[in-house]
């Protein structure tokens, strides 16, 4: 099996997470600024050679009553700009809360989220891409 990427969009970064070969566990490699432009799109491009991606997770910023927003809709041009760009599936997935739980887990483990910041982004790509594995292997794959 390959790799499947993970992309948390936010409003100034992209966070990012890859699996592992088999597909079970998900581990950040970080963020990338979101740059005016598609510069951004180019450095995903990048990591799906890099990295022999198979498959992109995408993070859809649904509201709590899980209607879409404005930033789904930006999110939804995002994935629209990376389908036109790569070769591989692109699929969106529930990340609510997502950047929520990883702030969290700095917190209990003690780490000021000053220095936490720009980890973040990457942590919540992989909560995001870590769900998205689970399903698969419980046989279900939801939006």
């Amino acid at each position: 099996m390959n790799r499947i990427l993970g992309l948390d969009p936010g409003a100034k970064r992209i966070g990012i997470a890859i699996s592992d070969p088999s597909g079970v566990v998900a581990q950040s490699l970080g963020s990338l600024e979101k740059a005016r432009g598609q510069g951004w799109a180019v450095e995903v491009e990048k990591l799906v050679a890099q990295h022999g991606v198979a498959e992109v997770v995408v993070g859809l910023p649904l509201n709590m009553n899980g209607t879409e927003g404005p930033r789904a809709e930006e999110t939804r041009r995002m994935v629209e700009v990376l389908r036109s760009r790569l070769k591989v599936p692109i699929k969106v997935w529930d990340e609510r809360l997502s950047t929520i739980a990883a702030e969290r887990m700095f917190r209990e483990t003690g780490v000021k989220m000053q220095r936490a910041k720009k980890h973040i982004d990457g942590v919540a790509a992989a909560l995001i891409l870590q769900g998205y594995l689970d399903s698969r292997a419980m046989g279900g794959e939801k939006k």
